[in-house]
């Protein structure tokens, strides 16, 4: 669609050169209510996930494989507020992409890199919890903090590696001689498109689905041994709350995982079936749906995790200043 100004002449990107594409025309105050809610919701996804960074960071208590992963996921979530919105943001609201050939190339391949390794850390925690929930007293030997850094940094690696393989070998941005110029887009063939979905999508998917299902008939399986030994008068009470403890967080975990598979769900089924080109305005809200989902996952934790809710008082109170504050006993029930 060709949008015109008030004088019914046409606005181009570039208007010096020939090819340029037709820019958008918004309100004034569209344009400024788009530009306000975009930078709202960045500054807020940045703001959520630097406490949870800096929570796991300083308090030495919260060290363990688990909140290394979460530590992982929050950086991703927050590099998605940091660099993703704001510039996927100005490219919505400007209609034009201003920034060249070789910001969009790295841009794309930045966007590629943190919603795969969002889903990479989404796996990993699904292990983890399988790990604890199932094989309990094998945990601190199977899930150390060395293995669970150095998987870190290969999730991290590898969704660079595949990312950069997807856009030299199986994606191509418009050809300047065949449309416009002036705008950012990744065109993939079908036959990538279904490796992507495969790879991206499909098979994370169902190990997570397999995990958890498992995790929660195992839970569900202690909880009935519990009570018939409690019943039974037998004491297990540290047993049954190491067992709570676990499931709590394999459940809160799993919130989390649910959330961004029904952000990620419908938008790999609608890039598998509609266009190439993920232009649409209805492809567009679904991409703007997982960034948003970054934001909420640190709400989660502040519903469910008391030692987010102690240590986001001590930070915005500056009690982390205090000297020794990262050894303070404060989170030995923090699950």
């Amino acid at each position: 669609m060709a949008y015109e100004t008030e004088d019914h002449e046409t606005q181009y990107c570039f208007p010096a050169i020939n090819s340029s594409c037709i820019k958008g025309k918004r309100s004034m105050y569209e344009y400024n209510f788009m530009y306000v809610f975009f930078s709202l919701l960045s500054a807020w996804t940045v703001f959520l996930n630097l406490l949870v960074i800096i929570s796991i960071s300083h308090f030495k208590k919260l060290h363990t494989p688990t909140n290394l992963i979460i530590l992982s996921l929050a950086v991703a979530d927050l590099l998605v507020g940091l660099i993703v919105m704001p510039v996927d943001a100005i490219k919505l609201i400007e209609t034009c992409w201003f920034f060249g050939d070789t910001l969009c190339d790295l841009f794309m391949i930045i966007m590629g890199l943190l919603l795969s390794t969002s889903i990479c850390n989404l796996v990993l925690i699904a292990i983890d919890r399988y790990v604890a929930v199932c094989t309990p007293l094998l945990y601190p030997q199977k899930i150390t903090t060395t293995k669970t850094l150095i998987s870190i940094c290969l999730c991290w690696f590898f969704s660079f590696a595949y990312n950069t393989t997807v856009y030299l070998i199986g994606g191509r941005y418009f050809e300047r001689t065949d449309t416009c110029y002036g705008k950012c887009y990744l065109i993939i063939g079908f036959s990538w498109i279904v490796i992507d979905l495969f790879f991206s999508f499909l098979f994370p998917l169902t190990v997570i689905i397999t995990l958890y299902l498992r995790i929660f008939y195992v839970a569900h399986q202690q909880v009935k041994v519990i009570n018939s030994l409690m019943k039974s008068g037998k004491c297990v009470m540290e047993s049954s709350v190491r067992r709570k403890s676990e499931s709590k967080a394999a459940l809160t975990l799993g919130i989390i995982v649910t959330a961004y598979l029904l952000c990620y769900i419908p938008y790999y089924i609608l890039s598998l079936t509609s266009s190439t080109i993920i232009s649409s305005a209805t492809m567009t809200f679904l991409l703007w749906t997982i960034y948003a989902n970054s934001g909420m996952n640190p709400v989660v934790y502040a519903l469910f995790y008391r030692w987010f809710k102690i240590s986001v008082k001590h930070i915005l109170t500056l009690k982390i200043l205090k000297p020794a504050s990262s050894l303070l006993d404060i989170f030995t029930d923090y699950s």
